[in-house]
């Protein structure tokens, strides 16, 4: 009698009837991991008979945990993202460059970003398309683009800066400025760094963060290593990565039911802009542990937020690492 209406007693026997039945096979049961295997522990039938409900219970906190590290790409730069209706969608880059050094590199940088197999990516959701533009130093923004430029902007301590205006969740323009200041100097004057960091600036208007920031080179222009000193000739860290790929297909894994992508061929100048003066960037809100890079925000008259990450001199970082490196902060 006791069998038969004792609905708790009957699961019980059913949960470990099963597990009985899964510890006999030879071949223990593995998860897959995004980027390894794990083998996953067999626990003995009898310390599941003994307290059965105790272990299922295990077994369901390690599935939720295992679900929650699967994390095949971790650096998006918060959720932000160009709105599109179409994948892939192009996202219009202004050579607002003054040399050829420059849009060498410049170039080179755009043909990377639309190149995945190249890196053993299958895909992108976001091509780019460069387009002309006439130079100039304070290089404004322009709606639904992404302006690149460089100029000598001064001994401000900050060798490269990528900005983007936002609307939610929605990257509405961005702009990317190479400081010739430094790159004129020995130290940062050399093909390898200019590419590093051109890379790096235009896809941080994408909506990527970096994938390191303690100076280990993870093979991607999305890391801290520098090109510089014995590593002037090393070409590590010059282009993206599979993982960057992988973490674009996560962020634009969705299509939005408008679009932030300019299409037309006339461009309107930006109702907010910002400029190279640190004045101009709002509050600190984070810096990596080594102070190569910050994160500010300032939030515009017309409801836009500017995030702006700034990539400093290794001579900025190593006064004060913990530092707002701005000068008179």
């Amino acid at each position: 009698m006791v069998m038969k209406f004792d609905g708790k007693w009957l699961s019980r026997v059913s949960a470990v009837f099963f597990v009985a039945l899964l510890s006999s096979c030879a071949t223990p049961a593995v998860r897959e991991d995004s980027t390894k295997i794990v083998e996953a522990p067999i626990v003995p039938t009898t310390a599941l008979s003994s307290n059965i409900e105790t272990e299922v219970t295990k077994s369901a906190q390690f599935e939720k945990v295992s679900k929650t590290n699967r994390k095949p790409a971790s650096n998006a730069w918060g959720t932000y993202h160009w709105a599109r209706q179409t994948s892939p969608a192009t996202l219009k880059l202004g050579n607002c460059l003054t040399n050829a050094v420059w849009r060498n590199h410049f170039l080179q940088a755009s043909s990377d970003w639309n190149s995945p197999t190249t890196f053993g990516a299958t895909s992108t959701p976001l091509l780019t398309l460069p387009i002309t533009c006439t130079p100039t130093k304070r290089c404004s923004m322009v709606v639904g683009t992404t302006q690149v430029c460089n100029g000598s902007y001064g001994r401000n301590g900050w060798l490269g800066l990528a900005s983007i205006n936002i609307s939610g969740d929605h990257i509405t323009q961005g702009s990317a400025k190479m400081n010739d200041t430094y790159f004129s100097l020995a130290t940062y004057n050399n093909a390898n760094e200019k590419q590093h960091v051109m890379c790096q600036e235009i896809a941080h208007t994408f909506g990527l963060d970096h994938q390191s920031v303690d100076g280990s080179s993870q093979n991607t222009c999305m890391d801290y290593f520098s090109n510089t000193g014995s590593n002037a000739t090393s070409t590590q860290s010059t282009r993206p990565n599979q993982h960057d790929f992988d973490e674009l297909s996560i962020i634009y894994g969705h299509l939005d039911s408008t679009t932030t992508l300019a299409g037309a061929t006339t461009l309107a100048t930006a109702a907010s802009d910002n400029t190279d003066n640190p004045n101009d960037w709002g509050a600190l809100r984070s810096q990596s542990e080594n102070g190569r890079g910050s994160y500010y925000e300032r939030s515009n008259q017309d409801g836009s937020i500017t995030v702006t990450h700034v990539y400093w001199t290794e001579d900025a970082a190593a006064k004060c690492p913990s530092c707002d490196h701005r000068p008179g902060y």
